[in-house]
């Protein structure tokens, strides 16, 4: 398939309005794979210039390049299980926006996710003991839990009696505040205009993201 010029977004604004366009491809069934090309892959060789940094869950039915439709050198993407802020993923979206000038974060959640239910399971009086890795992600996801389970910290809960789409929800937030209070690069990007962070879920089902919180302006 031959690569079709396109004017590239360059601001917040523009970014998230083709990113939805091609999420809207992708759920009614009529995608372009645009920039999949030869060519354009030879073009991409010496340096990219992407349109988005995408910080998501790892989970194999979130592909980012898939769901909105992009191709080679659009999306830089960042991934860990539940889409937890770390040094790691903290300093790749730092070097999306210091070096590669991305005018867009965005953060992507998704319903039925594993590393929501580890977390949720994990508060139960009789929660197996996590191994120490997957306890790192899961600690992260734990004070969301708490919130949406109305529970101190230390009281053991019902996990059956907890939403895990509510709990996905204000873990999502809490992952995108945490971007902007855990780097200084990122909150002045924003505060110059330059940048603007999307939190998102994605629908399994329905193959659609949906916007959920917005710092900057889009």
């Amino acid at each position: 398939m031959t690569t079709q010029p396109i004017d590239r977004p360059t601001t917040p604004a523009e970014t998230w309005r083709e990113l939805r366009r091609g999420n809207e491809r992708f759920i009614t069934g009529e995608p372009q794979h645009p920039r999949q090309d030869v060519d354009h892959r030879n073009s991409l060789a010496r340096g990219q210039r992407p349109l988005v940094a995408i910080f998501g869950c790892s989970d194999s039915r979130l592909a980012a390049e898939i769901i909105f439709d992009v191709g080679l050198g659009d999306a830089f993407v960042v991934r860990n299980a539940g889409q937890v802020v770390t040094d790691s993923s903290l300093g790749s979206l730092e070097y999306a926006v210091g070096i590669l000038n991305v005018p867009l974060i965005l953060v992507l959640a998704h319903d039925e996710c594993g590393a929501v239910r580890a977390a949720i399971d994990s508060q139960a009086a009789d929660a197996a003991p996590l191994p120490r890795h997957i306890t790192g992600l899961v600690d992260a996801i734990v004070p969301a839990v708490r919130k949406v389970a109305g529970a101190p910290d230390g009281a053991a809960i019902e996990p059956e009696h907890v939403d895990a789409g509510f709990v996905g929800r204000e873990h999502l937030r809490n992952t995108v505040t945490g971007l902007v209070e855990g780097s200084e690069m990122i909150s002045d990007a924003i505060a110059a205009g330059t940048l603007a962070i999307v939190g998102a879920n994605y629908r399994l089902f329905e193959g659609r993201v949906e916007t959920d919180i917005v710092i900057g302006r889009i």
